[in-house]
This record gives C-alpha cells, sequence and structure tokens, in this order.
C-alpha cells in the first residue's frame, strides 16, 4: 500500500489521497458524534416526535370529543326549533280560529244592530205617518166642514158634529179607495 502513496518522483505524498491516521481519526470522530447523537440528540427528538404525536391524537380526541357534542346540540337545536316552528303553526291556526270568531261576532253583532236600526227607522216611520195622517185628517176636516156647511148653508162650528162629519167622510173615501184597489 505504501507504493501507491508515495509518487513516482522523489517519494512525496499524493494530496488526493488522504493519510491514513487523518481516514482513522476522522472515523474516531465520526463514532464519537454518532454516539453523541445517538445518546443525546436522538432521545430528545424521539421525546419530542412522541409529545407531539401524543398532543396530536389528544387534540384529536378531543376534536372528536367536540364534534360529537356540537352534533348533539345541532340535533338538539334543531328539535327546538321544528317545535317552536309546530308552536308558531299551532298558535298562527289558534288565531285565525279567533279572528274568524271574531268576524262573525261582529257579523253577528253588525246584523242586529242593522235589524235594531231599521226597526227604529220603522217605528220612526210609522209615527211619523200616524201623525201627518192625524195632521192631515185635522186637515182635511176643516176643509170638508167648512165645504159643508157652505154646501148645506147652515154652520158646522159644533165639534161633536163636525168630528162627525169628519170621520163619516174619511170612512167613505177609505172605502172608496179600498175598492179601486
Amino acid at each position: 500500500m505504501q507504493t501507491l502513496t508515495i509518487s513516482a518522483a522523489g517519494g512525496e505524498l499524493n494530496p488526493l489521497i488522504p493519510h491514513p491516521i487523518e481516514i482513522i481519526l476522522g472515523l474516531v470522530m465520526f463514532a464519537i458524534l454518532f454516539f453523541a447523537a445517538k445518546k443525546f440528540i436522538v432521545p430528545n427528538f424521539e421525546a419530542t416526535f412522541a409529545e407531539r404525536t401524543t398532543a396530536i391524537e389528544g387534540g384529536l380526541a378531543a376534536a372528536e370529543t367536540k364534534q360529537a357534542e356540537a352534533d348533539a346540540k345541532l340535533a338538539d337545536l334543531e328539535a327546538q326549533l321544528s317545535e317552536a316552528r309546530h308552536e308558531a303553526a299551532r298558535i298562527r291556526e289558534e288565531a285565525r280560529e279567533q279572528g274568524a270568531a271574531i268576524v262573525a261576532e261582529l257579523r253577528a253583532q253588525g246584523l242586529s244592530e242593522q235589524a235594531r236600526i231599521v226597526e227604529a227607522g220603522k217605528a220612526q216611520i210609522e209615527a211619523e205617518r200616524q201623525q201627518a195622517v192625524t195632521s192631515l185628517r185635522a186637515e182635511v176636516g176643516s176643509l170638508a166642514t167648512g165645504l159643508a156647511g157652505r154646501i148645506v148653508g147652515e154652520s158646522l162650528d159644533d165639534e161633536a158634529r163636525q168630528s162627525r162629519v169628519v170621520e163619516r167622510f174619511l170612512a167613505e173615501l177609505e172605502t172608496n179607495q179600498s175598492g179601486v184597489n
């Protein structure tokens, strides 16, 4: 091996080929560094990796737990929302029924009020008609008495006589009118 390391021109070492001492020293240093890394650095890395793995797995488990809780709460909220919708529909239906009942009641009140007003109007019209008939009879009576007095040639100032003449005249008028109709 020496023949390889010595150059042909005068026995100098070749700079491209390392010295055997350097190779041995390099191997020893590499072994020391390898042993130090394996003894001190790698366990720290392994511990850190184990901690991270545990943290990630714990985080995943916690996330799954939280997801399950969220799903349960979502289902509960959806059930409450559904119940609230049913309750709102029931309340709307009750309000609709109450509204219909109120409308029917108001309609009935309006019809009764209308009937009362019509009856009051009829009674008022009947009273005014009776008053007009009485007034008309009195006027027709005085005109008939005055006319009869002129025709007969005597005065019909007596109240009883006047009343009989007017009643007889009006009765004859009514019978003539009912016979025409």
